[in-house]
């Protein structure tokens, strides 16, 4: 009808929303709101804020937004009570309460990416809108239609290739900012007017309430087992994270970046191959092959386009039959070949966008670690420290382990337990790691899984001992030694024993392996530190949540941070 007209000039924005409802005051939810309230009177007919669970902040957030005309309501019944009230008014306009209930109150409804889709609070909102789409949605349908949008997604890496991608596009002359789970909400970004092109990291819980949501370029990068609490299955999870891809068939143009190194993702590949261009509607550029990032996969499948390390380590990608080379990944400052993968991602992204050759390379050469992802924090008399905070799960410290190939950090791992499968988080710690301390609430769990005697007591070696390529015995242990005395930390069991003396089970290449306890972070770095001579690395990358401790991975990664300085004082005064 009519009033559902679009206004000309957006992606897919009605001229008139009718009445609204955004459920869950977080980050994006605060933004919505916000974007809708100067809209109360026009194109909002009613504003409705489910704002779930009570806080200072959240309270006092609500109280400005009912006094700017917004209807507000708090707890597990938020969403009956405001259907109810915007009902009430709906029939004082003569709609007749919209016949008392038989079509849904609500026109429009924004749902938070924090409340699970199976979940009461949203269920009752579905039932009560006629859409319930994510923020990110209602951000694409309001911004111009000539902006364009490059999607993030994939189980690890999405804020590092965000970041780096606004970096490279920002610095070759485009209006590109980074916004979704990254920077500034989307529709905060779209509000204010100053952005042309979109680097949104976008989660599985967004995408799982996408409806038109369609980028000019997608990347896709891994799918590995997470978030399964919030989406009851892997299936359920994996198929939110392809919905990225369910409306490219619309945009003139659109490209497909995929990580075919992943199997998950390389299935997909697949499919889309089969489907053949007219079929398909868009290109794709593959990332890599089975065999790794060093796979072309035109070579190996006869793909139209790809993306792959050449065998001098140079990001090249073939595309609309042009190839491009984005300089070598030995040149990037981001260290891991997990990087490389990301720098060849966002190269593609940028090709597809228009981005010459030379700028690309020069702008991925000058982007720096991201704070909390392999972050380098410092250095404890000769030891240096990296905060990869962000690794909140095995995948991710599978990742950060494989970024170190030069040497074999003593690496903490712990926090709040996800309860995932520890097998391969433990044979990749035995062949690349020096030992590592298990700490916080999964601290037990971890030990065990690596073998340590049960009962055990924190900040106490379950075994341990020097590894290949490490100095001889007793120049690491001078050089250990030194380290304790530094910071005054307790020599583990026996002031005479070197990291040898205390046995313990064998890495899987024969090398001697160190598995400790502590309590908390703090013990756990200075355990760490206890047992690491000169020239070691110690890598927090818990593969945990941070929530029995901390309120955020970014909060822990601060305080290791602050740890770090606090001990790297201590020993320089």
């Amino acid at each position: 009808m009519a009033r559902r007209d679009l206004i000309p000039g957006r992606k897919h924005a009605p001229q008139h929303l009718g009445r609204v409802l955004v459920l869950g005051l977080g980050k994006s939810g605060r933004a919505a709101v916000e974007y809708l309230l100067p809209l109360v009177g026009g194109r909002v007919d009613a504003l409705a804020v489910a704002a779930g669970a009570r806080t200072e902040a959240s309270e006092a957030f609500a109280a400005e937004a009912a006094a700017r005309g917004a209807l507000v309501a708090f707890g597990d019944g938020a969403v009956a009570e405001l259907a109810a009230r915007a009902a009430q008014g709906a029939g004082a306009d003569g709609e007749s309460a919209r016949e008392a209930g038989a079509a849904p109150v609500f026109d429009l409804g924004i749902a938070s990416p924090g409340i699970p889709q199976f979940s009461a609070f949203y269920q009752a909102a579905a039932a009560s809108c006629s859409e319930l789409v994510s923020e990110v949605e209602f951000a694409w349908r309001e911004s111009a239609a000539d902006s364009r949008w490059v999607a993030v997604t994939g189980t690890n890496g999405k804020t590092t290739v965000c970041a780096l991608a606004a970096h490279v596009l920002a610095g070759a002359g485009l209006a590109a900012a980074a916004v979704g789970n990254i920077g500034d909400p989307c529709i905060s970004a779209v509000g204010a007017g100053a952005t042309d092109v979109y680097v949104a990291e976008v989660s599985s819980y967004q995408l799982a309430s996408t409806v038109r949501f369609a980028p000019n370029v997608a990347v896709l990068l891994n799918i590995t087992p997470d978030h399964l609490h919030w989406h009851r299955s892997f299936e359920a999870y994996r198929d939110a994270k392809l919905k990225l891809l369910a409306n490219l068939a619309g945009v003139p143009g659109a490209v497909a970046v995929l990580d075919a190194t992943n199997d998950v993702v390389r299935a997909e590949v697949r499919r889309l191959r089969a489907l053949g261009e007219g079929g398909r509607g868009f290109a794709y550029v593959p990332m890599g092959t089975a065999e790794g990032l060093g796979g072309d996969m035109r070579a190996r499948c006869g793909s139209d386009n790809a993306a792959f390390l050449d065998a001098d380590g140079m990001l090249c990608v073939a595309l609309d039959g042009k190839e491009h080379k984005a300089g070598r990944a030995g040149d990037l400052q981001v260290k891991g070949a997990h990087n490389a993968s990301n720098a060849l991602a966002v190269a593609a992204a940028a090709f597809a966008l228009g981005v010459d050759d030379p700028d690309v390379a020069a702008h991925l050469r000058s982007f720096k670690p991201l704070e909390h992802r392999i972050e380098p924090c410092g250095t404890v008399a000769g030891v240096t420290c990296y905060n990869d905070s962000k690794a909140t799960n095995v995948d991710a410290t599978l990742t950060a382990l494989a970024a170190f190939p030069e040497t074999r950090p003593i690496v903490l791992l712990g926090g709040d337990d996800k309860g995932t499968d520890l097998a391969p988080l433990v044979a990749a710690a035995r062949a690349r790691a020096r030992g590592v301390v298990c700490f916080g609430a999964a601290g037990p769990r971890f030990a065990t899984a690596f073998g340590a005697p049960v009962g055990c007591r924190p900040s106490e070696p379950a075994d341990a001992a020097a590894s290949p390529g490490t100095p001889p015995r007793g120049e690491a242990e001078d050089s250990r030694t030194e380290v304790r005395h530094a910071l005054a930390l307790p020599t583990m069991r026996g002031a005479g024993e070197t990291l040898a003396d205390l046995g313990g089970p064998a890495g899987r290449d024969g090398s001697d392996f160190a598995v400790l306890q502590a309590s908390h972070l703090e013990d756990a770095l200075d355990a760490a530190l206890a047992i690491a001579g000169a020239g070691d690395v110690v890598l927090l990358s818990p593969a945990c949540a941070s929530f029995d401790e901390f309120g955020s991975y970014e909060e822990r990664g601060r305080a290791f941070k602050a740890l770090v300085a606090e001990r790297s004082a201590r020993v320089e005064a």
